[in-house]
């Protein structure tokens, strides 16, 4: 199958159609302070460096995976949520160049898009609220819509089964990270587009199963024409 044969495309948000600038880990350190573990002290660095590594899963499970007890992974989260909503409520949030645009000329051209994430649905409806992009997309899934979060293909399929497209091979998955790829190649996605905007470099995307490695979301139109 073409990629002139998608149907739709399931697109990552922050890193690949919202710019991160290091929100994320803005919101991690605070999550981990939260739990005791300060910046600068032997076990945050480690800590850090296995968020920067699972990128684009769902959050709690990263808290799970660092904390192991589900209410220090709890509490983690909800500082988590807290200290981005902040971010975001403070301005640091936009739509990375050429996103919004790119997104608007898939749906022009007759495909669905769906935004997906590994926040909650909290935290990703107040990006969607900052942004202005509440109708911006066909749907937007968290990982709590669709029973488990990236690197698992759920979110992918469940956009797939939710916007009554015919068949996995005509879908595309993109993402920023390493899990998006594995998302998209598990789900069966004809498509696995990785881009250069968010936290994995192209050879991690390329290794986790990316077909396509873009400099950003911008160039996907494009390719999909």
């Amino acid at each position: 199958m073409s990629t002139a044969d998608i149907r739709l495309v399931v697109l990552d948000m922050a890193g690949t159609t919202v710019a991160d600038g290091g929100l994320v880990e803005q919101a991690f350190t605070a999550a981990a302070a939260e739990l005791g573990v300060l910046a600068g002290t032997p076990e945050f660095q480690p800590m850090l460096d296995h968020v920067r590594a699972t990128m684009g899963e769902s959050k709690i499970s990263v808290f799970r995976h660092l904390f192991g007890a589900e209410e220090k992974a709890q509490r983690a989260n909800a500082a988590f949520e807290q200290a981005y909503h902040d971010l975001v409520d403070a301005g640091h949030c936009a739509p990375l160049p050429g996103a919004a645009e790119a997104i608007a000329e898939l749906r022009a051209a007759g495909l669905k898009v769906a935004l997906t994430t590994g926040f909650s649905r909290a935290t990703q409806d107040r990006i969607l609220a900052a942004l202005g992009w509440q109708e911006i997309a066909d749907l937007t899934l968290c990982p709590a819509d669709a029973g488990r979060g990236r690197p698992y293909p759920d979110m992918a399929l469940t956009a797939l089964l939710r916007t009554g497209t015919d068949a996995v091979q005509q879908l595309a998955v993109v993402g920023d990270t390493g899990y998006d790829m594995l998302t998209g190649s598990r789900a069966g996605a004809s498509v696995v587009a990785g881009v250069l905007t968010g936290a994995h470099d192209a050879p991690r995307l390329r290794a986790d199963g990316a077909t396509h490695v873009l400099g950003s979301v911008a160039e996907l139109p494009a390719i999909l024409r």
